[in-house]
């Protein structure tokens, strides 16, 4: 199976909406120039020798777009440019300041999220705040890195190793993959961490001409946030980290721990589903699972007559882990596994393609190969793979093993210590206790963690809420972003 990514790109918005504040003052002063200092240093911005020009916004299918010039490599700003897109839709109102969205992938683009997500949001916050959305580099519009082999060929082979051969072809495609980025792509792969993403956001900040800035994250954004309020906790107004991704642990800590999310949110479907008159393989959800998946193992997989290729064993671990994301998706489940058990397995890879189809693998890669530590060795990511069928015996070794990638990575890994951010106002952390990509547990860590964080349990299932239409979320997000109110550490919704 692949990393189910550390947010699948919000799903369809089911993860997005309001945030931060936590201030009553508003955040319009201009700056009258960017401050110049080292961008490493907390609370401060551009590095020496950097301004950034101010920005100059233009209609489009978005709202409003822009292009804004930053260093590729922020040790030496003057060497080599590049532009990000960034999209904002203006408050419609007094205007407290921008709330930066991003939801998460790596990978996914944030300017058409931003558009897509300001409509969801409540009146009030759209009416104070513009929704900022900044494609990352490497994503989207801003200097997009497109690498690798099909994505298709690159998760058509068997994730779960039972034999020579299964190894030998999952190396040969993984280094077919990393060879080609590293040749496409080789001068750029150093400085697409997050750490200088996050210096990114920070310089649309101050070519916005704002002081401080608010900031909406999720899933894999949560990292985004997380490092800048490490970076810059003055420039922090409000933050709101929504499916938290855990900094700190190492790579494949982290991958065993989102495979036993992923188990615990199987289990809940299979409960869920047993119960329901309206499952087509209810009283049995278990065991059509653990059918389906051992006929994805026979050769040839399941015949998908309706699809490009046969259901094998990633597309079902796949197709399986994609519906677990959303609640909304457990139907679509249900009726692929009934399919599948009769022998067609057409909607498992329909399941799968909106998967990997979702959003940019090459990033993907290239950032959490930078971000985390990982072994060199690849036998040493196999056998921590195998290890993990112990307590995740459906998403472990599959999702473990698609992480191989970094062991060849040309780049060496940076990894992302755990953050306090010191300095910063309260930090709004939510976490779901159902949701299987970013464990409720992580969130629950981080909070403790940060120096001001706010914990709000979600009892629910899937990946994020906010935006997800319950009323507790947003009324708590609304008092904290508009009325800058924070609720009590601990605060739970039902």
């Amino acid at each position: 199976m692949v990393a189910p990514r550390h947010t699948f790109v919000a799903l369809a918005l089911v993860g997005a909406l309001v945030m931060s504040a936590c201030g009553r003052e508003a955040v319009r002063n201009p700056l009258d120039s960017p401050v110049v200092t080292n961008p490493t240093t907390p609370g401060e911005t551009t590095p020496p020798g950097f301004t950034p020009e101010p920005i100059d916004w233009s209609d489009c299918a978005y709202g409003e777009c822009a292009r804004v010039r930053v260093p590729l490599d922020y040790t030496r700003p003057g060497d080599r440019p590049i532009e990000l897109s960034v999209v904002r839709v203006p408050a419609s109102g007094e205007r407290i300041g921008a709330l930066f969205v991003n939801p998460g992938g790596p990978g996914a683009t944030a300017i058409d999220f931003a558009s897509g997500l300001a409509p969801l949001l409540p009146t009030r916050i759209t009416e104070h705040f513009d929704i900022v959305g900044v494609d990352p580099r490497g994503v989207g519009e801003s200097n997009p890195i497109r690498c690798g082999i099909d994505i298709a060929t690159l998760y058509g082979v068997d994730p779960t190793i039972d034999s020579p051969a299964d190894r030998t072809q999952l190396l040969d495609v993984s280094k077919k993959y990393v060879d080609d980025c590293t040749i496409k792509f080789g001068d750029v792969l150093p400085f697409v961490g997050t750490r200088d993403v996050a210096r990114d956001m920070d310089t649309v900040r101050a070519a916005m001409g704002d002081d401080q800035l608010s900031y909406l994250g999720f899933s894999y954004g949560t990292a985004i946030g997380q490092v800048y309020a490490d970076l810059f906790p003055t420039r922090v107004r409000s933050m709101v980290l929504d499916g938290v991704l855990e900094l700190g642990p190492s790579g494949l800590a982290l991958a065993a721990g989102q495979a036993a999310g992923f188990e615990t949110a199987l289990a809940r479907f299979v409960a869920y589903c047993n119960g329901a008159e309206g499952c087509e393989i209810s009283g049995n959800a278990g065991g059509v699972v653990e059918q389906v998946l051992a006929l994805a193992e026979e050769p040839g997989g399941i015949p998908a007559p309706d699809a490009d290729r046969q259901a094998g064993p990633e597309e079902a671990i796949l197709g399986i882990g994609l519906a677990l994301y959303s609640r909304s998706l457990w139907p679509d489940l249900d009726a692929a596994l009934a399919e599948a058990v009769g022998g067609d397995g057409s909607e498992l890879v329909a399941l799968a393609d909106k998967y990997i189809y979702s959003s940019g693998f090459e990033i993907y890669f290239a950032v959490n190969c930078i971000d985390f530590e990982w072994p060199t060795d690849p036998d040493a990511v196999l056998q921590a793979a195998k290890a993990s069928v112990t307590d995740s015996p459906h998403f472990g070794e599959a999702l473990i093993n698609d992480y191989i990638r970094c062991a060849d990575w040309p780049v060496p890994a940076d990894p992302l210590g755990a953050t306090s951010a010191p300095g910063t106002p309260p930090i709004l952390v939510i976490s779901t206790t159902g949701d299987p990509a970013t464990p409720y547990e992580a969130g629950v860590n981080v909070a403790k963690r940060l120096a001001s964080g706010v914990l709000i349990t979600n009892e629910g299932d899937g990946h994020t809420v906010v935006a997800g239409g319950k009323p507790c979320i947003a009324d708590l997000l609304v008092a904290y972003l508009v009325e800058g109110t924070s609720p009590p550490n601990g605060t739970t919704c039902r």
